[in-house]
């Protein structure tokens, strides 16, 4: 065909070429045949010219057989993406005529022409986005090897028995896809990295039977016949089987049970970072899912795995060698700022968090990007640069690939080939498109340094020659010189200071270290000494970290961590040296450091509404027929939290009433999570119980105490009552296995409390105390609301009462809820003879200081002792009680601050009391905060709290003692 009678739409595009594009297109045009027909559609005549001057590779196929492109067009595959299932059926109808094995490899190859010229087509003209070009390519990949060996399958059989386990069942392959085809994110020219699998051992069912080993690896060498091989047609794919356990030295195919074994023993580090995008592209579907679920725990940890950044590094300084060896810096994939370096950002976070974090066990890199963004892993600045330098790179990539058909990652070198890439990234000219190219794989770059570069170690610092703390750890210096070192870095017994560290370092955990965690506690230590002598009590500090270490020394990817962060060093060093409490929680949860790598949330307690959006983001990444997971994410979502507001308490950063609302904050949006966990799990197995109007009768949890009144401290129990609805007599609940509505509420119950003291590896939640009950501990687990209503109205003690003040309903059904309120209103507005009520609540904490105080003249319980937090709680309660119908403003509360404030209103204080009993509160609950945190007992010498109390027992003579001042107008 010669271009003088080229079509006027061709002929008009063909003019608009650069200059050195002008040729090669029009060579390719006088190369069809006189007798090619064109596509009658303008447009596409109008895209011709300038796809075929971007993809030589495009040309080639439609100058050899330019019916493919006029198919393409007539059917209508090159003006729409497929719908599901649209590379398969075409296939298929090509395979389904096909009975011999050269016509079978004919018809794959060019099935594959025509749908990468369909794809490349649309790509180049601007049809489609590039999520749909690797879609597309990944789907085609999928669909020719599944379809290959579902055609070669009976084939064999047919020849040598149909494999079979031991139970008589056929057996077929599993076809694990890694890589870009793993992630569906296939290149354009991308060979595919396989790994076969098959079920477990046995024979085929031949007269002449053959281990299913010899049946899949004829199998597997056949599909990479069908896939590879080069005939006149060309190839499918070029196919890398190196990933597979054993490299090219281990069998093919390998059963299942067999691959278990490898990975559990001898599977190595860059093995997981591989299998992070394993999936079944063709063959077992089931089988192979159970594999991948079975092979998860080896590519993520069950802990925070920060060793994972020392191995991607070890990785990619191996990459950055052989790019200076080879010289591929204008390589996009591997070069500095390239494909790769995004990759290993990516899949750093997922090996290190995929453990504790199922969402970010994603295949997808971008995905992957958006999820961290999402929880604050990397700012959002740096997710929009990574993923548009990805799409960027991932398109030149394929277009550079789409040049020729080839596996080329770098930048071309010949003019013609440039000229083809300007124009297909729609560059001006090539140093334009090479300034924009540099500067998206200089942000790259940047991002990557923060993730990997290594900060400094104690190994690459200065060398000196004064003695320093790498010489105390490593032994190099004599005891004298060792502790004059610590004595100058302000250790006030160096002596015991060294022992200590002796002891450590020849410790039995520490000598059974393998040579990478002694490594990498070798790497610490020194850091460690250093960060602590800049501490107030460095000899505390010292001792509480090593006995932390020692605790998590084994873990060596939480030394790891440490390594990789400094800051966090420093982070723990303050913590742990004010508060052996923490110390001892970190010791406890040490997945708890990487709460330390950021200060802006360590120190920054979440509110209400953040919490139950935080935990109900964690649970939704749960199983949620998985208990034991739930369990466990409630419990690191509670330690997690709890930390946050100790940072926060020690540092100042939030007030003492504060620390309160926090810690009753979190306990609440962790019940109503729970008892959501508890009714599930107990509505499957035997339905609901229903009211007498047929709705299902609610349940609700009733917190008194400290839990009640918001003053919740570190490590409180939960005082709690368990109310439901009425229900008919001689009622069941809905399910296939019915029970009485009360042994449903009392199982559910104890499943509510199951699930909160249970002890798991994440420890407990809380412990429960249920003594407050009706009738205590020898009532009912559970109340039904009426029976609570005739208990508070006829057979509840004054104390009883007096504990209603702090009690609200903290989970369950809103019309519970405000019955409860209801009847908590009318208890406390009864009529009470002030001097009988007074008589009983004095006695009663008479009765508990005898029973609970001290004893002592030197010390001074701050919560029991005459004078304390008990005392100011009871006078509350009884002016509560006692003045709460002439002032209903006094129940709107549950905690003692505010029912001061009200009670002062109220006329039940004067403005002096109330201030007295204010100041005092905040006082002892400021101290008991702090004694927890130090691990001390609420009990202090009695001279530190002399104002305080003296004032307090001042008001409660006033009010308890004597018989006359009860009320503000009286004592004032």
């Amino acid at each position: 065909m010669y271009t003088d009678t080229l079509p006027t739409a061709l002929s008009a595009a063909l003019d608009t070429l650069p200059e050195p594009l002008v040729a090669p297109v029009s060579t390719a045009l006088e190369r069809l045949p006189a007798e090619a027909v064109l596509p009658a559609d303008d447009r596409i005549l109008a895209e011709l010219p300038r796809i075929w001057a971007m993809s030589d590779f495009a040309a080639r196929v439609c100058v050899r057989d330019i019916g493919v492109l006029v198919d393409l067009c007539d059917s209508g595959d090159l003006q729409q993406a497929y719908p599901p299932g649209g590379f398969r059926d075409r296939l298929q109808a090509r395979l389904a005529v096909v009975d011999d094995e050269a016509a079978f490899h004919q018809a794959l190859r060019r099935f594959r022409e025509r749908e990468m010229l369909r794809i490349a087509w649309r790509d180049l003209a601007g049809r489609c986005e590039l999520d749909e070009v690797l879609a597309d390519l990944s789907e085609l990949a999928d669909v020719i090897i599944d379809e290959a060996l579902a055609w070669l399958y009976p084939r064999l059989c047919a020849q040598i028995g149909t494999p079979r386990d031991s139970a008589g069942n056929a057996q077929q392959m599993i076809v694990l896809g890694m890589g870009k085809l793993g992630g569906r994110e296939l290149n354009f020219s991308s060979d595919i990295d396989l790994i076969f699998a098959f079920p477990e051992p046995g024979f085929t069912d031949a007269a002449n039977p053959r281990a299913n080993e010899q049946f899949f690896l004829r199998l597997g060498r056949s599909l990479i016949a069908a896939l590879d091989q080069q005939t006149p047609d060309g190839q499918c794919f070029r196919v890398d089987m190196r990933l597979r356990p054993y490299g090219d030295s281990g069998p093919l195919a390998m059963s299942v049970p067999a691959m278990e074994l490898y990975f559990l023993e001898q599977g190595r580090e860059w093995e997981r970072y591989a299998l992070i995008k394993a999936r079944v592209v063709a063959g077992d579907q089931t089988s192979g899912q159970a594999l991948l679920e079975m092979l998860s725990p080896f590519v993520y940890r069950r802990y925070l795995d920060y060793g994972a950044l020392e191995s991607l590094r070890s990785m990619k300084a191996m990459i950055t060698r052989e790019v200076r060896r080879r010289r591929l810096s204008d390589n996009v994939k591997l070069g500095r700022g390239g494909i790769r370096e995004v990759e290993f950002i990516a899949q750093a976070f997922q090996l290190i968090r995929g453990g504790q974090e199922p969402s970010l066990r994603q295949r997808s890199l971008q995905p992957v990007l958006a999820y961290l963004c999402e929880q604050a892993l990397i700012p959002e600045h740096a997710q929009q640069d990574l993923t548009d330098a990805y799409r960027y790179l991932r398109r030149i990539e394929n277009r550079i690939q789409a040049l020729h058909d080839r596996q080329a990652h770098d930048l071309p070198t010949d003019d013609v080939d440039r000229a083809r890439l300007v124009l297909a990234m729609g560059a001006a000219d090539w140093s334009g498109l090479r300034r924009e190219l540099d500067g998206w794989r200089q942000r790259v770059q940047g991002h990557f340094d923060q993730v990997f570069v290594a900060p400094q170690q104690e190994d690459e610092a200065e060398v000196t020659e004064a003695p320093d703390f790498a010489d105390i750890w490593h032994d190099a210096v004599d005891a004298d010189v060792a502790r004059e070192i610590l004595a100058a870095a302000g250790y006030s017994d160096p002596a015991s200071a060294l022992t200590l560290l002796e002891r450590f370092r020849d410790g039995a955990r520490v000598r059974a270290l393998s040579e990478q965690g002694r490594k990498r506690l070798d790497r610490l230590m020194p850091m460690l000494l250093a960060a602590i002598q800049g501490a107030d009590s460095p000899d505390a500090s010292l001792n509480r970290l090593l006995t932390l270490l020692d605790g998590i020394v084994r873990r060596t990817a939480y030394l790891a961590l440490l390594n990789e962060h400094p800051m966090a060093i420093s982070q723990l060093v303050r913590l742990v040296g004010s508060s052996p409490w923490i110390a001892r929680y970190l010791s406890a949860h040490p997945m708890l450091l990487d709460e330390l790598l950021d200060p802006r949330s360590l120190y920054a307690p979440l509110s209400r509404d953040a919490l139950a959006a935080e935990a109900d983001n964690r649970m939704a990444s749960a199983d949620v027929d998985d208990l034991e997971q739930q369990m466990e994410i409630l419990r690191q979502f509670k330690q997690t939290q709890v930390l946050r507001v100790a940072a926060a308490d020690l540092a100042g950063a939030i007030p003492v009433m504060l620390v309160s609302d926090y810690l009753t904050d979190i306990a609440e949006v962790i019940l109503k999570r729970v008892l959501h966990l508890a009714w599930r799990q107990v509505s499957q197995r035997y339905g609901e119980p229903l009211r007498e109007d047929g709705e299902v009768a609610d349940f609700g949890v009733i917190a008194y105490g400290k839990l009640g009144s918001l003053e919740l401290g570190y490590g409180s129990d939960l005082d709690v009552v368990f109310l439901h609805d009425p229900v008919p007599a001689g009622s069941a609940t809905t399910g296939d296995k019915p029970v009485e509505p009360a042994v449903f509420f009392s199982r559910l119950a104890q499943r509510f409390i199951h699930i909160l003291n249970t002890l798991t590896p994440g420890g407990i939640l809380y412990e429960v105390d249920t003594r407050l009950r009706p009738s205590g501990q020898s009532g009912l687990l559970t109340t039904s609301f009426d029976a609570f209503v005739e208990y508070q109205r006829g057979r509840a003690w004054t104390w009883e009462h007096q504990a209603l003040v702090r009690a609200r309903m903290v989970a369950g059904g809103e019309s519970l809820r405000q019955r409860f309120s209801q009847l908590r209103r009318e208890v406390l507005t009864r009529p009470r003879r002030r001097d009988e009520l007074r008589e009983e609540v004095r006695r009663m904490r008479e009765r508990m200081r005898r029973e609970l105080g001290s004893g002592r003249r030197d010390a001074f319980d701050i919560k029991q002792d005459r004078g304390g937090i008990a005392d100011i709680e009871f006078m509350v309660q009884y002016g509560t009680l006692a003045g709460v119908q002439q002032y209903a403003g006094v129940l709107r509360y549950t905690d003692n601050i505010r029912l001061l404030d009200e009670l002062e209103r109220a006329g039940e204080l004067t403005t002096e009391q109330a201030r007295i009993l204010a100041d005092a509160y905040r006082h002892y609950r400021g101290l008991v905060h702090r004694l927890t945190l130090q691990e001390q007992s609420a009990r202090v010498a009695a001279e530190t709290v002399e104002e305080s109390r003296t004032a307090v027992i001042g008001v409660w003579n006033a009010l308890m003692e004597s018989g006359s001042g009860t009320n503000a107008e009286e004592s004032g």
